[in-house]
């Protein structure tokens, strides 16, 4: 009879913990694409941002064939087709991505360039948009990626691999691309970012 109350016990405390479990990587995985969802806003807003400037005729003909064409990739990636993944593969959207920030950093990094747009109509509404862009795209993958470690780290435990307790959910991947318009070795007001119009 103990033995029988014991073995009800056990039963009981497993089902609430794997019911625990499995509540909690429900809610995560729904963080997951709320996070997710997020990035992918900042992201077609940074290349909204950037194709508007290169069409704004601040920028001579060259730069705002390099900055237009980075854009338009990133942005054909997003909506899962197009250079230079062509499948809209995530590796192909992340090289996207990362090309945008190196074409705006190449272009923000040009000797004298703030300084050319000093009184320009537009420029500096422009650059304040296109630096909270930015910004917004580097804290939404850092949210993501903590998002995702979170995730992985819920389902590593072999109780939860054994009972399939994420279901048929994907092992979620990091997003890895460079964000930081701040070149190496610069020096940067902000950790990800320099302010572009400071």
């Amino acid at each position: 009879m103990i033995d029988a109350i014991i073995v009800v016990v056990v039963v009981a405390m497993l089902g609430v913990y794997v019911s625990w479990r499995a509540g909690r990587l429900d809610r995560l995985h729904a963080r997951l694409e709320a996070r997710r969802a997020a990035l992918d806003v900042a992201l077609v807003r940074r290349s909204s941002v950037a194709l508007e400037f290169a069409s704004s005729g601040l920028l001579d003909p060259a730069t705002s064939l390099l900055l237009a064409t980075a854009a338009h990739d990133a942005r054909s990636t997003q909506n899962g087709h197009g250079p230079p993944g062509e499948d809209g593969s995530e590796s192909g959207q992340e090289l996207a991505e990362s090309d945008l920030t190196r074409a705006l950093r190449a272009v923000f990094g040009q000797p004298g360039f703030r300084d050319s747009l000093n009184g320009t109509d537009g420029a500096e509404e422009l650059l304040t948009e296109l630096e909270g862009a930015a910004h917004q795209v580097f804290l939404a993958r850092k949210f993501y990626n903590d998002a995702v470690a979170a995730t992985r780290a819920a389902r590593r435990p072999p109780l939860v691999r054994l009972l399939r307790l994420a279901g048929g959910a994907p092992l979620p991947d990091f997003f890895e691309i460079e964000d930081s318009l701040v070149g190496a070795g610069e020096a940067g007001q902000g950790a990800d970012m320099p302010h572009l119009t400071g």
